[in-house]
Formats: structure tokens, sequence, C-alpha cells
């Protein structure tokens, strides 16, 4: 199993999703580490780089030890988004570059960008061959199946997409109106792959490595993106990787493995957010590698007040 997307080859494609908020660096690195062959940056707004927003900026920092990254962007006009490309090829801290056209929230869609898009066809032919045209660099673009399911356009969209000169295209088995709900449709994901000749990425419940057989099975894809279930378990990409590679199911992680890389974690959120939003961003990561694990509820109850990493040390003394 293996796919490439432009001149990158990847043996093993078993992608993190875009997730604002959840694939920052200190995410990326380590799910990069856990055997992530290409992790997706969260998504980056077009205006915001138009305007040299500080913190748009920020974000499309990267660090070499997570090389090869694709950074994904929104807009709603070709002319931002081809400007957006184009910043963002010419900083060269990225080596693909994604658009994203799923994304399901109420602010993003009230702009017409993200999913909205998806009830707009002719627009997203628009946008995708201006970023095209602005730019050489491997082009993605991730959709959903449509707008809702009196609109399930994602075929229509998808030969567009096609037509426009993307690499890869990226399918999330939910329409807008389903957010996160109900069941993924893999069926509509193989109609994609069948339809087009560029590689098909297939994205939605992925959790195991059952999972993975399955959608890879019925959808015919080319590649998994992981979304939700790599949230607190970066191990998902290890094992998953590792499934590829020899058919072997590994184990979870141990309590030690989870104490290692909940401060590994925090000390790169420290090293990129500093003293105060590192700590606080990490007290939902934290819930998150603690899920499923025996006094669970307190350890949540006492991450979501830690304010220090020696806050978060005790926390791990007593409980780990």
């Amino acid at each position: 199993m293996s796919m490439d997307i432009g001149k990158f080859h990847f043996e093993q494609p078993v992608f993190l999703a875009p997730m604002a908020g959840v694939t920052d660096t200190a995410y990326r690195i380590i799910a990069h580490d856990m055997g992530c062959p290409l992790c997706y940056a969260e998504m980056v707004s077009s205006q915001g780089i138009h305007f040299r927003n500080e913190r748009t900026l920020e974000m499309l920092k990267t660090e070499p030890e997570e090389r090869p990254i694709a950074m994904q962007i929104f807009a709603n006009t070709p002319a931002m988004a081809a400007e957006a490309a184009k910043y963002v090829e010419d900083l060269g801290m990225a080596d693909i570059l994604d658009f994203n056209m799923g994304c399901p929230a109420p602010k993003i869609v009230k702009n017409g960008e993200g999913s909205a898009l998806m009830r707009e066809p002719a627009k997203a032919f628009a946008i995708l061959s201006a970023i095209r045209r602005a730019v050489k660099m491997p082009f993605t673009v991730k959709m959903r199946k449509g707008w809702d399911d009196d609109n399930v356009n994602v075929l229509e969209i998808a030969k567009l997409a096609e037509e426009a000169g993307v690499d890869a295209i990226a399918v999330h088995g939910r329409t807008r109106e389903q957010f996160y709900r109900d069941n993924a449709d893999w069926e509509i994901i193989a109609a994609v792959k069948q339809m087009v000749n560029v590689p098909v990425i297939a994205n939605g419940d992925v959790r195991s490595c059952a999972d993975l057989k399955k959608i890879f099975a019925v959808t015919g894809a080319d590649g998994v993106m992981i979304g939700r279930a790599a949230q607190g378990n970066p191990w998902i990409f290890r094992q998953l990787t590792h499934y590829l590679q020899t058919g072997e199911e590994l184990p979870g992680p141990t309590m030690q493995e989870r104490a290692e890389v909940i401060l590994r974690h925090l000390d790169l959120l420290l090293k990129y957010k500093g003293d105060y939003v590192g700590p606080r961003e990490m007290r939902k990561h934290a819930t998150w590698y603690t899920r499923g694990i025996k006094h669970g509820a307190i350890l949540r109850d006492r991450f979501n007040k830690a304010e220090t990493r020696q806050d978060f040390v005790d926390i791990i003394d007593e409980f780990f």
C-alpha cells in the first residue's frame, strides 16, 4: 500500500487530518515521531495571510523535524485563495498545499468558506483553478460528501477538482449538516475513487486496524486520513502504519508511555506557545490522553485546573 502526492511518495499512507486547535507544531512533531508520514496543519485563513495577521503568520511556521508537511488554507474567492497559496509556497515552510472545502463550523460557513463551497461548484472550480495557476507545489483538496442529504454532490465537485489540476482529493464521508454525527459513508468515497484518476484519501471513522482494513477494502482509496481518533492518541499512527507494513496489530500505550508523551507534548507547547498559553492549551490534550483509563474523571478535573508544568508533573506522579 503506497501513494504519491506530486513528487512525494508515501509507503504507508496514513495521514493526520487538519484539525483546528489540535494539529499545531507540537502535536505534528509527536505524530511524525509516531510514524505519521504526512501531517496536515490546522487550517489557515487566506484573509489573515492577506492582511499579514500576526497570529495567522505564526501558524504558517514549521520545523524541519515535521517535514514533509501539508499546509491547509481556506478562502471564498479565487483571488484571495491564489494570493494565499503563493504566499505559502514562497515561504518555503510547507511541502504540500491543501485547500479546505470541508470545515462545517458556522463561523466559517457563514463567510462562504469551508463546506459552504460544496453548494457552489462553479466557484469551487474557479478557486481550485486559481490556486493551481498560482503555485507549482503539490496541491490537494479536502471536501465532504455534500451539503446535506438532498445535496450530495461530491462526485461532481471531485471531478471539477481533478479538472482544476489537484494532485489528490481527500473525502470525508459526511455532509456538512451531519457535522460529525452518524456513520461516515464509505461507499460515496468508493464512488469518487472510481470516477477520478488522481489519488483519493478516505476520511471518517477509522479508529483501529480493523477499520483501516475495511475502509481500504470498501473504498479502494489510495490513502487514509485520521482525525478525531488521533486526539490524545498519536500511537494510532504507529499502530496503523505497522499494520500496513506487517499485518501485525501492536498493543496500545502503557501508562508510562502516556505519561512520557503528555510531558513531551506539554514541553513542546511551552516551547512554541509560552508559559501561560502552553499549559492551558495542554489541558484539552491531557484529557484526551487519559480517556478510558482508571480515575479518568478525576484526572480530567485535575488537568483542567493545571496552570504550570509542575502542576502536570504532580498530577502524573500521583496517578501514573
